[in-house]
């Protein structure tokens, strides 16, 4: 799968003596139209790519298909294609490394327009997450104004931010 990016978060200066946590992700492109399904949370004011981390041992697409339903109730979920890697180096807040290496893959792929019920976790119901469709432009000068004016903003708005960018120029 193509890299489309490697990102080092600004308080990341060097990987050198550091102890690093890898996470395996997954991220998911449904779009019908001008419209893509994201997540909006409430919390960090932003929209990102339904997905999340990866069980131990969990294949990517079974991972990907698990973790949009989860997030969107999103069903019929079919013709899964990978889009590319986004790689990022952020900080690690709990005392067992310094760094996590958080890779996402990123699939295309096809859902029913209508979503059925979804299965948040708790932080994500805490944090105000829902699934919605939205126009794709919309949601990235959303973000965009999110990180020129926002103090709430999260760590991922970046990431979120360039895929979309991506996202509409290369499949919209």
């Amino acid at each position: 799968m193509q890299n489309l990016k490697t990102h080092y978060h600004p308080d990341i200066d060097t990987l050198e003596n550091k102890s690093v946590f890898t996470r395996l992700s997954t991220r998911s492109i449904a779009i019908q139209g001008n419209a893509i399904l994201l997540l909006y949370t409430e919390r960090y004011e932003d929209y990102s790519l339904p997905g999340g981390g990866l069980d131990e041992g969990e294949d990517l697409i079974e991972g990907m298909i698990r973790e949009l339903n989860e997030e969107t109730g999103a069903e019929d979920i079919k013709n899964i294609k990978p889009f590319g890697i986004y790689e990022e180096y952020r900080p690690w807040y709990k005392s067992n490394f310094d760094i996590q290496h958080m890779i996402s893959y990123c699939y295309t792929c096809e859902v029913n327009k209508e979503l059925g019920e979804s299965n948040l976790e708790h932080y994500e119901t805490n944090n105000g997450m829902k699934a919605k469709w939205v126009n794709i432009h919309e949601a990235i000068e959303h973000n965009k104004l999110t990180m020129a004016t926002s103090e709430k903003m999260g760590m991922s708005i970046e990431r979120e931010t360039f895929l979309l960018s991506l996202i509409a120029e290369r499949i919209l």
